[in-house]
């Protein structure tokens, strides 16, 4: 049994964001149909690298999914797609704002099919506002919430996260809201209108950076692997390779210092608080450089566990999944697909104690199912 059995999700979301989001809902046991245009509807199945004939980057957020195909621009499209949301308990989309509308399926006409029914709309900017009917990628909403002016090297140009992180934490608020909503219309029997806007999701995300702006106007800058506010939190150069090391608290410091042997440096008036520390930063970072450089990541990483300081390699991503915690954790999975083979995933990181997550479909070639949902409505 897992917590999402008979939960109908009917996704017609593309890329990321949204469809990371289903995959979850469908890791813990929704029946999640994806629905696409006969043609393709979804971009990243041409995103390379891909493995048989398959992108990675479309593989990355579609396990345990089933794919059917409808034209929604036709009368019958529509009128099918209406079939299906009759049994079904969630509606998932990002396309553009007032598309749907456009089409007649707005939240407010699939009310009329299926009062219980939860609508969620991922977009960039959201169903208000100057900016709701503009199209937003994810390193736009990174460039405009302001991510990327904290994210680089000081001397460097403003710089997006490696990831699409905008669509990443989006694709949390999708699970989220829609749990929430599921949980609320167990409580009144009613569905429930879900307004996801990356760029307030991205703002919203910026945490201590936001929070000390709005509070005492002080605006971070880009400074690398270094901390706004907080020092030593950085990179540090050993004989091998880099080191992140991050040491955040008074009692940590005085730790530090014991294992840098340098206890002296504790009653250091420059470096007796996180503040002076921080006013001191470039030569408390160039003294302590000194000393890193002389021992290996590994015997450093050694002497952090032993003082109880965190502390870890910068990794390629190669050596990110060969690492031994990472493998100690299971969390490279295999999935077997009858027409591509065999593909390997990161799976999903929540441990239940007593709740059960499957990987029961690999991620579906287009129209897949459709034969499968051809009756005008299928029981769940």
């Amino acid at each position: 049994m897992q917590p999402l059995e008979n939960i109908r999700v009917l996704d017609l979301s593309r890329v990321y964001a949204a469809p990371a989001g289903s995959m979850m809902l469908a890791d813990l046991g929704a029946e999640v149909i994806r629905i696409e245009h006969p043609n393709g509807s979804d971009s990243m199945r041409d995103w390379g690298p891909f493995v048989n004939d398959q992108s990675t980057y479309y593989l990355c957020a579609n396990r345990n999914k089933k794919s059917i195909t409808l034209d929604l621009k036709t009368i019958e499209g529509r009128e099918r797609f209406k079939e299906l949301v009759k049994d079904a308990d969630v509606v998932l989309e990002n396309f553009k704002t007032g598309d749907m509308e456009r089409m007649g399926l707005s939240y407010e006409e699939l009310t009329k099919v299926n009062p219980r029914i939860i609508y969620c709309a991922v977009t960039g900017f959201g169903q208000t506002g100057p900016l709701a009917h503009e199209p937003g990628f994810d390193p736009v909403i990174q460039a405009m919430s302001g991510l990327m002016h904290v994210t680089g090297s000081a001397e460097g140009e403003a710089t997006k996260v490696g990831v699409p992180i905008a669509d990443i934490l989006t694709s949390n608020y999708v699970v989220i809201s829609i749990l929430a909503a599921l949980r609320m219309r167990d409580l009144t029997n009613k569905g429930q209108f879900i307004d996801l806007a990356l760029l307030d999701v991205q703002m919203s995300s910026l945490a201590n950076v936001a929070s000390a702006y709005l509070n005492t106007g002080f605006i971070s800058e880009r400074l690398g692997n270094r901390h706004n506010n907080v020092a030593p939190y950085q990179v540090f150069h050993c004989a091998d390779g880099p080191l992140m090391i991050c040491v955040g608290t008074d009692g940590q410091f005085q730790k530090f210092c014991t294992m840098l042997k340098r206890e002296e440096w504790a009653h250091d008036s420059r470096f007796l608080t996180n503040t002076m520390r921080k006013q001191h930063e470039a030569e408390l970072v160039e003294m302590i450089t000194d000393i890193t450089m002389t021992k290996t990541r590994d015997e450093w990483i050694t002497l952090l566990q032993q003082y109880k300081i965190p502390g870890g390699r910068v990794n390629t991503i190669a050596e990110a999944l060969e690492q031994p915690q990472f493998i100690a954790r299971d969390m490279i999975g295999e999935i077997e697909h009858e027409q591509y083979g065999t593909i390997k995933f990161i799976k999903n990181p929540i441990k239940f104690s007593n709740l059960n997550i499957q990987y029961k479909l690999a991620p579906p070639i287009l129209g897949e199912h459709t034969n499968e949902f051809q009756k005008s409505s299928l029981p769940k």
